[in-house]
């Protein structure tokens, strides 16, 4: 399958069928910054149960490499992939960026397992490459790799003017 890309807002979905977003969390249970902002706006339920995730309120497992999946309508489903330790701090920018590779290399192989139930496609922003510090250039590989080529349809939005979206 393919990996298209589109200019655009990563909440306003293209498509029809079954369609699973996937953004990027962090471990300490921290929202308020990059993508998560225009998600909440959008579609209040997954960061409700994120916080609840990251607070001990549900059976899930809350750690690195683990997915959080958040239906908010019939067809669409909100994955909330914890693939960021802690969070960049402005008073500290020669600290190592929080986005780690392995943690979301492992929630996109749960993503795909999720969307292969579902029979969903996949719509990302540029995940891991906005507050979260990570390098585009290494995390398009993986979601080819864990994701496309594996049969599943993904769809990349990035908005005008910004390198890389916050994910």
């Amino acid at each position: 399958m393919a990996l298209t890309h589109i200019m655009g807002d990563a909440t306003q979905l293209q498509g029809e069928g079954p369609r699973l977003l996937v953004h990027i969390c962090n471990d300490i249970g921290a929202w308020g910054r990059g993508f998560v902002m225009t998600l909440s706006k959008a579609y209040p339920q997954p960061e409700r149960e994120f916080k609840r995730w990251a607070t001990g309120q549900t059976e899930q497992a809350y750690a690195l490499g683990e997915v959080q999946f958040v239906p908010v309508s019939p067809t669409l489903t909100v994955a909330n992939l914890v693939g960021q330790h802690d969070i960049a701090r402005k008073n500290n920018p020669t600290a190592e960026p929080p986005v780690r590779y392995e943690a979301i290399r492992t929630g996109l192989e749960r993503v795909r397992d999720e969307a292969q139930s579902l029979g969903a496609s996949v719509h990302v922003p540029r995940i891991g490459a906005g507050v979260a510090g990570g390098d585009w250039a290494l995390i398009e590989p993986m979601i080819r790799e864990e994701l496309t080529n594996h049969g599943l349809k993904v769809t990349v939005y990035s908005l005008p003017n910004i390198q890389a979206q916050n994910s």
